[in-house]
Protein backbone atom coordinates (compact mmCIF):
# COMPACT_ATOMS: atom_id res chain seq x y z
CA UNK A 1 0.00 0.00 0.00
CA UNK A 2 1.34 3.55 -0.85
CA UNK A 3 2.39 5.70 2.53
CA UNK A 4 0.02 8.48 0.83
CA UNK A 5 -2.61 6.30 0.34
CA UNK A 6 -2.67 4.32 3.35
CA UNK A 7 -2.22 8.55 5.26
CA UNK A 8 -5.65 8.78 3.29
CA UNK A 9 -7.23 6.24 4.46
CA UNK A 10 -6.60 6.66 8.07
CA UNK A 11 -7.88 10.51 7.90
CA UNK A 12 -10.60 9.75 6.23
CA UNK A 13 -11.72 6.54 7.56
CA UNK A 14 -14.16 8.55 10.73
CA UNK A 15 -15.81 10.23 7.38
CA UNK A 16 -16.66 7.44 5.45
CA UNK A 17 -18.21 5.45 8.47
CA UNK A 18 -21.50 6.61 8.75
CA UNK A 19 -21.58 7.80 5.04
CA UNK A 20 -22.00 6.30 1.53
CA UNK A 21 -19.04 8.45 -0.12
CA UNK A 22 -16.21 10.67 1.32
CA UNK A 23 -16.27 14.15 0.79
CA UNK A 24 -13.71 14.42 -1.41
CA UNK A 25 -15.14 11.84 -3.76
CA UNK A 26 -18.13 13.74 -3.66
CA UNK A 27 -16.62 16.98 -4.88
CA UNK A 28 -14.64 15.21 -7.50
CA UNK A 29 -17.59 13.86 -8.87
CA UNK A 30 -19.63 17.30 -9.22
CA UNK A 31 -15.47 19.09 -10.09
CA UNK A 32 -15.74 20.49 -13.72
CA UNK A 33 -12.07 20.23 -15.18
CA UNK A 34 -10.65 23.36 -15.66
CA UNK A 35 -6.69 24.40 -16.47
CA UNK A 36 -5.25 23.76 -19.85
CA UNK A 37 -5.85 20.63 -22.22
CA UNK A 38 -3.37 17.80 -20.28
CA UNK A 39 -4.78 18.92 -17.03
CA UNK A 40 -8.47 19.07 -17.87
CA UNK A 41 -7.93 15.62 -18.81
CA UNK A 42 -5.76 14.73 -15.82
CA UNK A 43 -8.64 15.48 -13.70
CA UNK A 44 -11.19 13.30 -15.48
CA UNK A 45 -9.17 10.09 -15.32
CA UNK A 46 -9.15 10.91 -11.36
CA UNK A 47 -13.03 11.47 -11.60
CA UNK A 48 -13.15 8.99 -13.26
CA UNK A 49 -11.23 6.29 -11.22
CA UNK A 50 -12.64 7.81 -8.01
CA UNK A 51 -16.03 6.89 -9.00
CA UNK A 52 -15.43 3.42 -10.73
CA UNK A 53 -13.71 2.45 -7.12
CA UNK A 54 -16.49 3.79 -5.28
CA UNK A 55 -19.61 2.99 -6.78
CA UNK A 56 -18.60 -0.01 -8.44
CA UNK A 57 -16.24 -1.49 -6.60
CA UNK A 58 -17.14 0.43 -3.00
CA UNK A 59 -13.55 0.44 -2.37
CA UNK A 60 -13.41 3.72 -0.30
CA UNK A 61 -9.66 3.99 0.23
CA UNK A 62 -8.68 3.88 -3.50
CA UNK A 63 -11.58 5.67 -4.11
CA UNK A 64 -10.70 8.98 -2.15
CA UNK A 65 -7.05 8.37 -3.31
CA UNK A 66 -7.34 8.99 -6.74
CA UNK A 67 -10.50 11.82 -5.80
CA UNK A 68 -7.26 13.61 -3.70
CA UNK A 69 -5.21 13.56 -7.14
CA UNK A 70 -7.68 14.73 -9.22
CA UNK A 71 -8.69 17.47 -6.62
CA UNK A 72 -4.99 18.52 -6.33
CA UNK A 73 -4.51 18.87 -10.38
CA UNK A 74 -8.00 21.06 -10.16
CA UNK A 75 -6.14 22.93 -8.03
CA UNK A 76 -3.41 23.80 -10.37
CA UNK A 77 -0.57 21.26 -8.58
CA UNK A 78 1.60 19.18 -10.78
CA UNK A 79 0.07 15.55 -10.05
CA UNK A 80 2.78 13.13 -11.02
CA UNK A 81 2.30 9.50 -11.94
CA UNK A 82 2.87 7.09 -8.76
CA UNK A 83 6.17 5.82 -8.24
CA UNK A 84 6.46 2.08 -6.75
CA UNK A 85 7.71 3.58 -3.73
CA UNK A 86 5.93 2.01 -0.78
CA UNK A 87 3.29 0.30 -3.07
CA UNK A 88 3.46 -3.95 -2.43
CA UNK A 89 3.83 -4.76 -6.32
CA UNK A 90 4.97 -8.25 -6.58
CA UNK A 91 8.60 -8.44 -7.57
CA UNK A 92 8.26 -10.27 -10.53
CA UNK A 93 6.21 -7.07 -11.86
CA UNK A 94 7.82 -4.56 -10.62
CA UNK A 95 10.45 -4.39 -13.63
CA UNK A 96 8.06 -3.72 -16.30
CA UNK A 97 5.86 -1.14 -14.10
CA UNK A 98 9.43 0.70 -13.63
CA UNK A 99 10.16 0.10 -17.26
CA UNK A 100 6.52 1.18 -18.58
CA UNK A 101 6.92 4.06 -16.32
CA UNK A 102 10.36 5.49 -17.88
CA UNK A 103 8.84 5.16 -20.93
CA UNK A 104 5.87 7.48 -20.24
CA UNK A 105 7.96 10.06 -18.37
CA UNK A 106 10.56 10.19 -21.40
CA UNK A 107 7.35 10.93 -23.45
CA UNK A 108 6.15 13.89 -21.00
CA UNK A 109 10.00 14.94 -21.54
CA UNK A 110 9.75 15.30 -25.55
CA UNK A 111 6.49 17.36 -25.02
CA UNK A 112 3.35 15.01 -24.97
CA UNK A 113 1.15 17.10 -22.49
CA UNK A 114 1.56 19.75 -24.98
CA UNK A 115 1.42 17.84 -28.43
CA UNK A 116 -0.92 14.91 -26.75
CA UNK A 117 -2.70 16.08 -23.93
CA UNK A 118 -5.36 13.54 -23.60
CA UNK A 119 -3.28 10.39 -24.88
CA UNK A 120 -0.47 11.56 -22.02
CA UNK A 121 -3.48 11.97 -19.58
CA UNK A 122 -5.09 9.11 -20.06
CA UNK A 123 -1.62 6.77 -20.13
CA UNK A 124 -1.22 8.36 -16.64
CA UNK A 125 -4.63 7.84 -15.43
CA UNK A 126 -4.38 3.70 -16.69
CA UNK A 127 -0.54 3.71 -15.21
CA UNK A 128 -1.77 4.77 -12.13
CA UNK A 129 -5.00 2.11 -12.50
CA UNK A 130 -2.26 -0.36 -12.83
CA UNK A 131 -0.04 0.36 -10.10
CA UNK A 132 -3.46 0.40 -7.54
CA UNK A 133 -4.65 -3.09 -9.48
CA UNK A 134 -1.41 -4.61 -8.97
CA UNK A 135 -1.10 -4.20 -5.55
CA UNK A 136 -4.10 -5.92 -5.00
CA UNK A 137 -3.18 -8.97 -7.12
CA UNK A 138 -6.56 -10.31 -6.89
CA UNK A 139 -8.40 -9.48 -10.49
CA UNK A 140 -6.07 -10.20 -13.67
CA UNK A 141 -8.86 -9.09 -15.92
CA UNK A 142 -8.66 -5.56 -14.07
CA UNK A 143 -5.29 -5.73 -14.05
CA UNK A 144 -5.35 -6.13 -17.58
CA UNK A 145 -7.77 -3.85 -18.60
CA UNK A 146 -5.18 -1.10 -16.86
CA UNK A 147 -2.11 -2.48 -18.44
CA UNK A 148 -3.44 -2.79 -21.91
CA UNK A 149 -4.80 0.52 -22.03
CA UNK A 150 -1.48 2.05 -21.22
CA UNK A 151 0.34 0.78 -23.90
CA UNK A 152 -2.61 1.28 -25.88
CA UNK A 153 -1.77 5.03 -24.92
CA UNK A 154 1.79 5.10 -24.63
CA UNK A 155 2.35 3.95 -27.89
CA UNK A 156 0.08 6.30 -29.55
CA UNK A 157 1.97 9.19 -27.78
CA UNK A 158 5.54 8.04 -28.36
CA UNK A 159 4.44 8.30 -32.05
CA UNK A 160 3.47 11.45 -31.75
CA UNK A 161 6.06 12.68 -30.45
CA UNK A 162 9.09 11.27 -32.05
CA UNK A 163 11.07 13.30 -34.06
CA UNK A 164 10.80 13.94 -38.27
CA UNK A 165 13.15 13.27 -40.15
CA UNK A 166 15.13 16.54 -41.74
CA UNK A 167 14.09 17.20 -44.94
CA UNK A 168 17.78 15.76 -47.92
CA UNK A 169 19.02 19.18 -49.08
CA UNK A 170 17.46 20.72 -52.57
CA UNK A 171 20.39 19.89 -55.28
CA UNK A 172 22.60 23.29 -56.48
CA UNK A 173 21.22 23.57 -60.14
CA UNK A 174 24.07 23.42 -62.64
CA UNK A 175 23.84 25.15 -65.95
CA UNK A 176 23.92 21.80 -68.28
CA UNK A 177 25.44 21.98 -71.58
CA UNK A 178 22.72 21.90 -74.48
CA UNK A 179 21.51 18.50 -75.86
CA UNK A 180 20.72 16.51 -79.02
CA UNK A 181 17.30 16.38 -79.85
CA UNK A 182 16.51 12.77 -78.27
CA UNK A 183 15.17 10.00 -80.19
CA UNK A 184 11.29 9.02 -79.86
CA UNK A 185 10.90 7.01 -76.15
CA UNK A 186 8.43 3.98 -76.33
CA UNK A 187 5.44 4.76 -74.51
CA UNK A 188 5.33 5.09 -70.69
CA UNK A 189 4.12 1.99 -69.24
CA UNK A 190 2.58 2.82 -65.66
CA UNK A 191 4.58 1.95 -62.42
CA UNK A 192 3.93 -0.29 -60.07
CA UNK A 193 2.01 1.19 -57.14
CA UNK A 194 4.13 1.15 -54.29
CA UNK A 195 3.39 -1.24 -51.40
CA UNK A 196 1.73 -0.05 -48.40
CA UNK A 197 2.52 -0.77 -44.84
CA UNK A 198 0.50 -0.92 -41.93
CA UNK A 199 2.79 -1.30 -37.99
CA UNK A 200 1.13 -2.63 -35.21
CA UNK A 201 2.39 -2.38 -32.04
CA UNK A 202 2.88 -4.50 -28.78
CA UNK A 203 3.29 -4.12 -25.06
CA UNK A 204 6.15 -5.78 -23.18
CA UNK A 205 6.52 -9.69 -23.76
CA UNK A 206 3.02 -9.64 -25.42
CA UNK A 207 1.35 -11.18 -28.48
CA UNK A 208 -2.05 -10.06 -27.99
CA UNK A 209 -3.17 -7.54 -30.63
CA UNK A 210 -4.29 -4.25 -29.06
CA UNK A 211 -7.98 -2.77 -29.44
CA UNK A 212 -5.73 0.17 -31.19
CA UNK A 213 -4.92 -2.37 -33.69
CA UNK A 214 -8.49 -3.12 -34.91
CA UNK A 215 -8.72 -0.65 -37.52
CA UNK A 216 -5.62 -1.37 -38.98
CA UNK A 217 -6.99 -5.01 -39.47
CA UNK A 218 -10.56 -3.24 -40.76
CA UNK A 219 -8.44 -0.90 -43.56
CA UNK A 220 -5.69 -4.25 -44.64
CA UNK A 221 -9.11 -6.06 -45.11
CA UNK A 222 -10.82 -3.45 -47.25
CA UNK A 223 -7.93 -3.09 -49.28
CA UNK A 224 -7.55 -6.59 -49.82
CA UNK A 225 -11.90 -6.52 -50.70
CA UNK A 226 -11.08 -3.91 -53.03
CA UNK A 227 -7.93 -5.63 -55.18
CA UNK A 228 -8.00 -9.32 -54.58
CA UNK A 229 -4.65 -9.36 -56.28
CA UNK A 230 -2.69 -8.17 -53.80
CA UNK A 231 -0.66 -9.99 -51.21
CA UNK A 232 0.08 -9.42 -47.86
CA UNK A 233 3.62 -10.18 -45.14
CA UNK A 234 3.26 -9.91 -41.73
CA UNK A 235 6.70 -9.78 -40.46
CA UNK A 236 7.31 -10.38 -36.06
CA UNK A 237 9.79 -8.22 -34.40
CA UNK A 238 10.67 -8.25 -30.85
CA UNK A 239 12.87 -5.71 -28.80
CA UNK A 240 16.10 -6.66 -27.48
CA UNK A 241 14.95 -7.28 -23.54
CA UNK A 242 15.33 -11.02 -22.91
CA UNK A 243 17.03 -14.06 -24.81
CA UNK A 244 17.11 -14.29 -29.03
CA UNK A 245 15.53 -16.98 -29.18
CA UNK A 246 12.50 -16.22 -26.90
CA UNK A 247 12.16 -13.06 -28.73
CA UNK A 248 11.96 -15.07 -32.17
CA UNK A 249 9.06 -17.59 -30.87
CA UNK A 250 7.83 -13.86 -29.35
CA UNK A 251 8.22 -12.33 -32.83
CA UNK A 252 6.41 -15.09 -34.75
CA UNK A 253 3.44 -15.48 -32.62
CA UNK A 254 3.17 -11.58 -32.45
CA UNK A 255 2.75 -11.80 -36.57
CA UNK A 256 0.66 -15.38 -36.29
CA UNK A 257 -1.73 -13.40 -34.28
CA UNK A 258 -1.73 -10.80 -36.36
CA UNK A 259 -2.21 -13.16 -39.46
CA UNK A 260 -5.40 -14.39 -37.34
CA UNK A 261 -6.86 -11.21 -36.61
CA UNK A 262 -6.59 -10.63 -40.74
CA UNK A 263 -8.23 -13.99 -41.49
CA UNK A 264 -11.06 -13.90 -39.23
CA UNK A 265 -11.85 -10.24 -41.11
CA UNK A 266 -12.20 -12.47 -44.58
CA UNK A 267 -8.63 -12.08 -45.84
CA UNK A 268 -8.31 -15.35 -47.44
CA UNK A 269 -5.18 -17.26 -45.81
CA UNK A 270 -3.02 -18.17 -48.92
CA UNK A 271 -2.64 -14.40 -49.25
CA UNK A 272 -1.06 -14.08 -46.28
CA UNK A 273 2.96 -15.09 -45.78
CA UNK A 274 3.94 -14.74 -42.57
CA UNK A 275 7.74 -14.67 -40.97
CA UNK A 276 9.85 -13.67 -37.66
CA UNK A 277 12.92 -11.66 -36.90
CA UNK A 278 12.80 -11.28 -33.48
CA UNK A 279 15.66 -8.75 -32.26
CA UNK A 280 17.71 -8.98 -35.61
CA UNK A 281 15.90 -6.16 -37.47
CA UNK A 282 15.56 -2.83 -34.92
CA UNK A 283 13.23 0.29 -35.72
CA UNK A 284 15.28 1.79 -33.24
CA UNK A 285 18.88 0.60 -32.38
CA UNK A 286 19.26 -0.11 -28.60
CA UNK A 287 21.87 -1.94 -26.43
CA UNK A 288 21.29 -5.81 -25.77
CA UNK A 289 18.65 -6.20 -22.76
CA UNK A 290 17.15 -2.40 -23.71
CA UNK A 291 13.26 -2.25 -23.92
CA UNK A 292 12.08 -0.16 -26.28
CA UNK A 293 8.40 -0.04 -27.63
CA UNK A 294 8.88 0.96 -31.42
CA UNK A 295 11.24 -2.53 -31.90
CA UNK A 296 7.88 -4.55 -30.66
CA UNK A 297 6.31 -4.59 -33.94
CA UNK A 298 4.56 -6.09 -36.08
CA UNK A 299 4.81 -4.58 -40.02
CA UNK A 300 2.29 -5.84 -42.65
CA UNK A 301 3.17 -4.79 -46.40
CA UNK A 302 0.34 -4.87 -49.20
CA UNK A 303 1.91 -5.08 -52.79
Amino acid sequence: MNVGKTLVAVLTAAALAGCTTGFNIDQVKKTEPQGDAFTRALVGQYKDLAAYEADDMYDWRDAEFFAQKGLRAQRGEAVMPETLDGWNIPAQRVGELESARSDMMAAFDKGAKNKVPELAARAQGRFDCWVEQQEENRQPDHIARCREGFYDALGEMQAAVKPKPEPEPEPAETKAEPEPEPAPEPEPQPEPAAPESVTFYFGFDAADVREAGAQKVNTIAQAIEANPDLTVSVTGHADRAGPADYNRELSLKRAQNVRDALTAQGVPADAISVAARGESEPAVATEDGVREQDNRRVEVVLQ
